[in-house]
């Protein structure tokens, strides 16, 4: 039986190593060093296809006899992405603007094998309904869960009860790595058995 190429994940995120051990992916980290693209104004779709190709790009190109696997994950509300927010007054900005509204988050996944020249790259959008939030709802949240690394201001895992009614698509996507779509594109390409 023969081993299949080494799997790297090319992300910081440890929800994004939590959600891919979880699938029965045996892998390392290499971080990707890049500056993304975080343009509000951009079609998130198109910015987090981007910044998944970015680091996966970027990390097969150190690493071609690999499996990498790059990730990106945005919120999106009324024409505008809401990426992670640069300070404490960002968070609660973006919590007042999700609350008692519905949002999208779009996720782009990308897998590369530079000696394989293999370069394929999906997407995937899941909505989340917020709750109305009064700004003692936003205090409390903010004192519970460190968001500043959260797309969004806010991880659906941690305490999300508190924010969210509901929810339609893929909750893994919304936490950043959308499990039954990475585990179809690994398996089909034997980096999964």
């Amino acid at each position: 039986m023969t081993v299949p190429d080494p799997l790297i994940l090319a992300s910081a995120s440890p929800r994004r190593r939590e959600l891919l051990a979880e699938i029965g992916a045996v892998f390392t980290v290499v971080v990707a060093g890049v500056v993304e693209h975080e343009d509000p104004a951009l079609d998130p779709r198109v910015m987090v296809a981007r910044n998944s190709a970015l680091k996966a790009d970027h990390v097969a190109a150190l690493h071609p006899d690999a499996w990498v696997l790059g990730a990106d994950t945005t919120v999106f509300v009324e024409g505008q992405a809401l990426n992670k927010p640069a300070h404490l007054e960002a968070a609660r900005a973006m919590l007042r603007r999700l609350s008692g509204r519905v949002h999208t988050v779009f996720t782009g996944i990308a897998l590369r094998h530079s000696k394989l020249g293999v370069c394929e790259d999906l997407g995937v959008a899941s909505e989340v309904e917020f709750r109305s939030l009064r700004d003692t709802d936003i205090e409390d949240y903010l004192r519970l869960v460190h968001v500043l690394d959260k797309a969004g201001a806010y991880a659906i895992q941690e305490h999300g009860e508190r924010l969210v009614a509901a929810r339609r698509g893929s909750l893994s996507n919304i936490i950043g790595l959308p499990q039954d779509e990475v585990r179809e594109l690994l398996t089909r390409r034997g980096v999964l058995r």
